[in-house]
């Protein structure tokens, strides 16, 4: 896989030739004692297992499946949670952004903004998280071919973002159903230039399979990121939590939390074959 390009966070290298960086954390942000318990799990799981770690927890999930869906814990009360991960957890953080205006609201409380898969080619959200500096992970709509993304990525950097990461999160293939092309991952790579993350949990997400909620089977979540990794990908993206089955949102397709080191040891030793030898002709 091409890798003519790291972005780089606090001590931490992504690039597709590199060992894979995890972002990982519940989908939503549920309350400040949940958030640092997670947070700081997480840490020690990944320092166990040496993998470089993001956090990734969303203050709003704004496209649920149903008005009675949850959302998170709102702007407000999540950007102190932030600021406390970052300093007394000392872990970067990752979140979503819907709105324009949150963009400079919420850029100076994370390391990471996130763009949803839904929203990737909304120009202003793009324009206003790219003028912000930060970071921006960019998920790759379900309705994009791959490389449609380069224009995606044009947009962010015509807008002053020089750090740009694309995220795969599955196609949609016919109703409530995603699959992985993985021939994505390297396409992506060579149209856009950027480091590539996958994203095991929303691949594996069933959209509206539960009616007024999202359905999932994390059954299959080892198996796409094992897939990913054998690829070469920069990153992994995994929603984890410690009671999936009762989780607020997304939970039928988040890793459950004690079953995550485990798993990461084994995409490490997937991760360094595919490093030391790319699959190239």
């Amino acid at each position: 896989m091409t890798a003519p390009h790291t972005v780089t966070l606090s001590d931490i290298a992504i690039a597709n030739d590199r060992p894979f960086a995890l972002i990982a954390g519940p989908c939503q942000m549920e309350s400040r004692d949940h958030a640092l318990m997670m947070s700081e799990t997480l840490k020690a799981i990944c320092e166990r297992v040496g993998v470089p770690l993001i956090y990734k927890t969303s203050y709003d999930k704004a496209n649920r499946t149903s008005l009675s869906g949850k959302r998170g814990a709102g702007l407000e009360a999540a950007l102190p949670v932030f600021d406390e991960i970052r300093k007394s957890v000392g872990l970067p953080v990752l979140t979503d952004v819907h709105e324009i205006e949150h963009c400079e609201i919420v850029a100076p409380h994370v390391d990471v903004l996130q763009i949803p898969a839904f929203l990737c080619r909304q120009t202003d959200l793009l324009v206003a998280a790219a003028q912000t500096g930060k970071i921006v992970n960019v998920k790759k709509g379900q309705f994009l071919a791959p490389w449609d993304m380069k224009n995606v990525v044009d947009k962010l950097e015509g807008s002053g973002c020089a750090d740009v990461l694309v995220t795969e999160r599955g196609v949609s293939f016919g109703y409530n159903t995603l699959v992985n092309d993985f021939r994505a991952l390297p396409i992506m790579a060579a149209e856009t230039g950027k480091p590539i993350v996958f994203d095991a949990t929303h691949s594996v997400q069933q959209p509206g399979g539960q009616g007024t909620a999202s359905g999932g089977k994390r059954e299959f979540v080892p198996v796409l990121a094992r897939a990913a990794v054998s690829i070469g990908v920069a990153a992994l993206f995994m929603e984890v939590h410690e009671d999936p089955d009762n989780a607020p949102s997304d939970g039928p397709n988040m890793v459950p939390l004690h079953r995550l080191e485990s798993l990461l040891e084994t995409l490490v030793a997937f991760d360094r074959i595919a490093k030391e030898r790319p699959a190239t002709l």
